[in-house]
């Protein structure tokens, strides 16, 4: 009757071990604490630890809707959390290409390799592809398809993770307006200071465009004319076509989280632009006239003036980003551009003026 009593006894407490190992008998329990980001082929994202992975199903326990069992048919993705503050609202919020624009300008942080990403702009779009994790090749346009610039960026880590630099280089062609004359183009380098989420870039570069647009001919009011009519005081630019400008550009722009689901960014750039612009002006000293049958031609007098030019622009673009997913984004930006100018050798020229620049932008990652 003992025997049986032992027997009953730890019969009865080995059932509930057998019964654990019934229910799952695959599983693989795992003591990681890490949290983890379990994405579904429908974009449903469940946020959690990983209790254990059996080869079929996940289980995951997370903190709102407590454990859960996710087929592996049905996962399109487990990535680690590898920032906890990158879980907004329950979302997470992964580094993303976003990270590495600003307005106009881009700073030294690389974009990886697959992640893609579009900017639609009120002037026009532009598409971006990371060929590696440190290199990228993108395209900017108009709505009307033209002018287009190609766009290319190196980035290089350092010893240090929140120090990184770049190097890159925008080239563009006045497409078909103008037909194809106009080009130009921008060569930089920039140095980040920061993580992707607050951070300081500096960047200096050299750029240059030729419009290839024809230069007219201006006349001046002039008080000579010859037997028909003709005026002789007059001015045109020698070159035939509008000259090229170019110069020095330097920028400081940054980010900086503000709340949950957003953040302030600023952008801005000067250019010390110049360029020089000859002209001739010829007078009329004698007019033609006739002596009986005796024609004595007109006569006229050139000078050539070549006056330089400079043009300071200051970009200004303070702005405010908003993200709720790591897929799409919206900017809003109140800018202003300030144009000095001065022409040497004839003052009275000088012309400044500024004007707005609002901008309103889409982020959207592919």
């Amino acid at each position: 009757m003992r025997t049986l009593f032992y027997f009953a006894f730890f019969f009865l407490l080995a059932i509930p071990g057998t019964l654990m190992a019934q229910d799952h008998p695959g599983d693989t329990v795992r003591k990681d604490t890490s949290l983890y980001v379990v994405t579904k082929h429908d974009g449903t994202e469940y946020i959690g630890k990983i209790l254990s992975d059996d080869g079929r199903e996940v289980l995951i326990e997370t903190q709102v809707l407590g454990r859960i069992y996710i087929p592996k048919s049905e996962i399109r993705s487990i990535e680690k959390v590898k920032d906890p503050s990158s879980i907004v609202y329950g979302e997470y919020q992964s580094v993303g290409p976003f990270t590495t624009r600003y307005c106009f300008t881009t700073n030294a942080l690389p974009i990886k390799k697959g992640e893609n990403y579009a900017m639609i702009n009120l002037y026009g779009p532009e598409v971006h592809f990371a060929l590696s994790d440190h290199f990228s090749l993108g395209i900017m346009s108009t709505w009307i398809a033209s002018p287009m610039v190609a766009a290319a960026k190196y980035s290089f880590a350092t010893r240090k993770e929140k120090l990184n630099w770049s190097v890159g280089t925008l080239m563009g062609s006045s497409g078909y307006l103008n037909l194809f004359r106009g080009f130009g183009g921008l060569h930089f380098a920039n140095i980040t200071l920061g993580n992707r989420k607050n951070n300081i870039t500096f960047a200096a570069g050299y750029g240059y465009a030729k419009s290839g647009r024809s230069a007219d001919e201006t006349p001046v009011d002039g008080v000579y004319y010859d037997s028909t009519g003709m005026g002789f005081d007059y001015r045109y630019n020698l070159n035939g076509t509008m000259p090229m400008t170019k110069g020095p550009i330097f920028s400081v722009a940054g980010i900086a989280k503000v709340g949950a689901k957003a953040s302030f960014v600023f952008d801005s750039m000067v250019g010390v632009f110049s360029d020089e612009v000859s002209t001739e002006t010829v007078t009329v000293l004698r007019e033609e006239y006739w002596t009986g049958n005796t024609w004595t031609p007109p006569s006229y007098k050139s000078e050539v003036i070549t006056r330089s030019r400079t043009t300071v622009a200051l970009f200004i673009m303070p702005a405010m980003r908003f993200q709720k997913t790591d897929k799409q984004a919206f900017q809003v930006a109140l800018a202003g551009v300030a144009l000095f100018r001065s022409i040497t050798r004839e003052p009275g020229d000088n012309k400044n003026n500024s004007f707005p620049f609002p901008m309103c932008t889409w982020f959207y990652r592919f």
